[in-house]
Order: structure tokens, then C-alpha cells, then sequence
């Protein structure tokens, strides 16, 4: 454990739980990369143990220049992961450009390369395989994403990679730690503030061809996300591009009503049906806003064959276990 291990984003959501794991690995060696110009961005370091820390503006340079030695691996989780971000050039240059510099540092000095992919790639589709042909993005922060994904098969199909380079297209991530993310922050997160402040949570009526609160998503618990992107630092000749979601596709409905029942039980009250809750006005359906139509995922649900196809096995919780656990956290330690 004596070589040094970077982390993109490592005030983030995702980033932060990757080094707490470390951390309890025994990992100390952790240089942390983020930019904390906005307030609040530091929080998700202050429990940390890491050897040092630089400015997102300076590292990418810095690491291709050789400046930090010998690092083991990069979990590069940093991004602008605003589905909604409408410019281009920064979302490009922030997701795609610093990647692919990135990249070209570490198949040169030899550094293993974890990074985050997005199920954003998909877009459009109905299938969610790691293929092209099912790959059809809805905005550019999904193009960013899958540009790099291309150079990364690229690469590989030139046999350029003589290091682990390990992608992964996350699907819809909760967990503690995500608290700054402001409306990109997750359902089940919003859904435990409104429920507290205003004693209901809301979900987007009907549209697509669902009805309200029954679009799909694979949401995946964040103990599990980082649980496998230890086990590819732990299994270094596995490369590609996995999908990371849970398998399941589930409605938004199955969080929002184990929210409400996870807060009753916590105030003492018995649980109640979903129906029960949308008639006492417990959760409500709201019109489907005009901005995202046309560019909305109705439905997801990573297909795990390839990760399978690796040997990883890992059991990934349902959205009543996760969102639970999750809620319990909320109420016991805060966020």
C-alpha cells in the first residue's frame, strides 16, 4: 500500500465514498483533486485522511508532467454532471478533453485508470448494453461521456493499452455525501427534505406512456457502486466498459414510498399503501415539466452480462433496502 492513489472529484458524492472505503482499506496515500470554489464543496473531505490535495486547474498538467511520482491508480470521478448544462464547450471540455489528457498520461507513465462513464450514453435507447448501437444520448453531457467511452475502444482495439483502463456507466446513484448537488442530488434525497420541510414528496405525472410516479430507473445504492469499483482496483488485468446499476429497473413511486413509510415509522406512526398515501395527500403528482420533454430517460436498466461475464458477483440492493438504509443514515447522522 506505499504507492499513491489520486481521486478526481473527491469532494463529490461518488469520490468521497471511494476514499472513505480507501481509508478504511488503510489507504492514506490519497491525493485528492476537486475545485472548491464554491462554498460548501469541502464538507466531504473533512473526514478523510489523504496526503495532500490540488486545484482540478492544475493537477491534469501537473500529473502528465510526471509531478507526482509513481501513482498506482486514478479513480477519475470528476465531472460537471449537470444532465441540463446547456454549454457545450464547457461541458466538453470539463468531461471529454480533461479525460482524454488524462488518459494519455497514464497509459504513458503506467497508472491504472477507473473511471466514470454515465448510463446518460444510452440516451434514447431501450436497450442497455455496452454496444454502439444501443448508444444514442440525449444531450451533450451524455455525448461528452460517450465520446471518451469511444476513445477508450478505441484505444483498446490498437492494443495501446498496457494498463488497466476500467469504465463505468453509472445509472442512478444515491447515497450519503450527495448533498451539494443541489437538483441533481438524488430522488430519495429530495423526497426525505420535502417530506420533512413540507410533509409530502412530488413525483412527475403521467408522460411516455407511464403513468404518474411510474417511470423506471435502475437506482443503485452507493455502498454497492463503490463496493465494485474496489473489486476491478483489487482485479488490475480487467479492463472495458461496464454498465454499474443494480439490474432492476424500479418507479420512482417505490422510493417515494419508502421514504414516507422509513419517516412515519421513525415518528411512530404505521405504515400505509402507496394509495393510502397519494389519498391523504402524502405524495403528490405534478404536471411533467415542458423542459425536459423530449430529452427524458423514461426508463433504464443496466444489463450486467459483461460485468458477470468478469466474475464479478457482487449482490446489489433493492430500492427498499438501499433507500432504507439511506433514510436511517439521513436521520442518525445527517448529510
Amino acid at each position: 500500500m506505499s504507492n499513491r492513489i489520486i481521486i478526481t472529484g473527491a469532494a463529490g458524492f461518488i469520490g468521497s465514498n471511494i476514499a472513505h472505503a480507501l481509508n478504511a482499506r488503510g489507504y492514506t496515500d490519497i491525493l485528492a483533486v476537486d475545485d472548491l470554489t464554491e462554498e460548501g464543496q469541502f464538507h466531504n473531505l473533512t473526514d478523510l485522511q489523504i496526503s495532500d490535495y490540488i486545484d482540478k486547474r492544475d493537477f491534469y498538467h501537473q500529473f502528465a508532467a510526471g509531478s507526482f511520482g509513481r501513482v498506482e491508480a486514478i479513480f477519475h470521478e470528476g465531472a460537471c454532471s449537470d444532465t441540463m448544462e446547456h454549454n457545450g464547450r464547457y461541458v466538453m471540455d470539463n468531461n471529454y478533453r480533461t479525460s482524454k489528457t488524462l488518459l494519455d498520461a497514464c497509459l504513458s507513465q503506467g497508472t491504472r485508470l477507473l473511471y466514470a462513464s454515465s448510463a446518460a450514453t444510452y440516451g434514447a435507447s431501450d436497450t442497455f448494453v455496452e454496444d454502439p448501437q444501443w448508444e444514442k444520448p440525449l444531450n451533450v453531457y451524455g455525448y461528452s461521456k460517450l465520446l471518451f467511452d469511444q476513445v477508450v475502444r478505441q484505444y483498446s482495439s490498437l492494443q495501446a493499452l498496457q494498463t488497466q483502463v476500467a469504465g463505468f456507466r453509472y445509472f442512478n446513484v444515491y447515497g450519503p455525501g450527495e448533498q451539494h448537488k443541489g437538483r441533481m442530488a438524488s430522488v430519495a434525497f429530495h423526497h426525505f427534505n420535502q417530506f420533512l420541510e413540507t410533509g409530502k414528496v412530488k413525483l412527475f405525472g403521467a408522460y411516455g406512456g407511464y403513468g404518474p410516479g411510474e417511470h423506471e430507473r435502475d437506482f443503485i445504492w452507493i455502498d454497492d457502486l463503490v463496493a465494485v469499483k474496489l473489486w476491478f482496483f483489487d482485479n488490475p488485468i480487467k479492463s472495458g466498459i461496464f454498465n454499474l446499476g443494480s439490474g432492476r429497473s424500479q418507479p420512482f413511486n417505490d422510493i417515494a414510498h419508502t421514504v414516507v413509510n422509513v419517516l412515519r415509522e421513525h415518528s411512530g406512526k404505521s405504515a400505509l399503501s402507496l394509495s393510502d398515501m397519494v389519498d391523504q395527500g402524502l405524495v403528490e403528482y405534478i404536471d411533467f415539466p415542458q423542459a425536459l420533454v423530449g430529452k427524458y430517460q423514461c426508463h433504464t436498466q443496466a444489463d450486467l452480462t459483461r460485468l458477470r461475464t468478469e466474475s464479478c458477483d457482487h449482490d446489489f440492493a433493492d430500492v427498499a433496502t438501499g433507500t432504507r438504509l439511506y433514510i436511517e443514515r439521513l436521520l442518525t447522522q445527517g448529510d
